[in-house]
């Protein structure tokens, strides 16, 4: 705790800022609402730069519907009615300057069931990269394998890269869709329970690329395993009805949460 600012408190109780983190998103007064069922009411937290932030809380929470406003997704969806603010390093992400397609390159999105293209595993990590154009053979070759790389699948495939993504075992595809994200190059890497439909060997695979891919990225995780988030965020924000009830490093939050509401989550004594 020596290294928190004295926080900046919403009424709720909410940290708002660390110090010592540079954000990489900042989320003000956030309002979300799917026609007249409210999704998301008056959400403001920072991400910190280069550290994985975990959303929990219970089903329709809203902690789905936080992270896919991080790139837009719901824009896709007419009756949506948005109220508030979220910037990326500092630009508002629904901004006139913003090009919505150049904001998904950045903020890159992993969901749980995996969905590799039905194409190779070579074209699947150069789908992006070709969209993007500009590069020769030799260098589409060095970025697929940077990227395969990256996402701890290269030693497993390399032999093979011409083969059919849905020749993979899930965990691997996963991590294929997670080296198609990564080939282009995004700033932020948000995982919509990336886990949850794979094995324990799987899923233990996963959560060790999460810790290290944070030394190049900033990763935001939505997950329903409290024990993951324990394992592998550095932040973690509670959220319940829609509304953030808490927010801290992720060891305070787990071993000393300021409200109540929290510790009846985290101890199961609240479904």
């Amino acid at each position: 705790m020596s290294d928190l600012m004295p926080p900046a408190m919403a009424p709720s109780g909410t940290i708002l800022a660390f110090k010592r983190e540079a954000s990489c998103l900042e989320i003000e007064g956030l309002c979300l609402a799917y026609g007249d069922k409210t999704a998301l009411r008056d959400v403001t937290l920072r991400v910190p730069r280069h550290r994985v932030t975990a959303f929990i809380g219970p089903s329709g929470c809203g902690k789905s519907t936080l992270l896919r406003a991080l790139n837009r997704l719901h824009d896709l969806n007419e009756d949506v009615v948005r109220q508030g603010r979220i910037r990326l390093e500092g630009s508002d992400i629904h901004g006139p300057e913003m090009d919505v397609a150049q904001l998904r390159r950045r903020v890159g999105m992993v969901f749980q069931a995996p969905n590799p293209f039905p194409m190779s595993i070579y074209d699947n990590v150069a789908f992006g990269l070709r969209l993007q154009g500009g590069l020769r053979k030799r260098q589409l070759d060095d970025a697929v394998e940077e990227a395969l790389t990256a996402a701890a699948l290269w030693e497993e495939v390399k032999d093979r890269l011409r083969a059919s993504a849905w020749t993979l075992s899930g965990g691997q595809q996963q991590r294929l869709v997670i080296a198609r994200t990564l080939a282009v190059g995004p700033e932020v890497l948000l995982l919509d329970e990336p886990a949850s439909a794979l094995d324990p060997i799987s899923t233990l695979k996963i959560e060790e690329l999460i810790r290290n891919l944070k030394a190049s990225l900033t990763l935001v995780l939505v997950t329903h395993n409290m024990q993951q988030a324990a394992r592998v965020s550095d932040y973690t924000a509670f959220l319940q009805q829609g509304e953030l009830v808490e927010y801290g490093p992720t060891d305070s939050l787990f071993t000393n949460p300021r409200l109540a509401r929290t510790e009846n989550y985290i101890t199961g004594r609240m479904a």
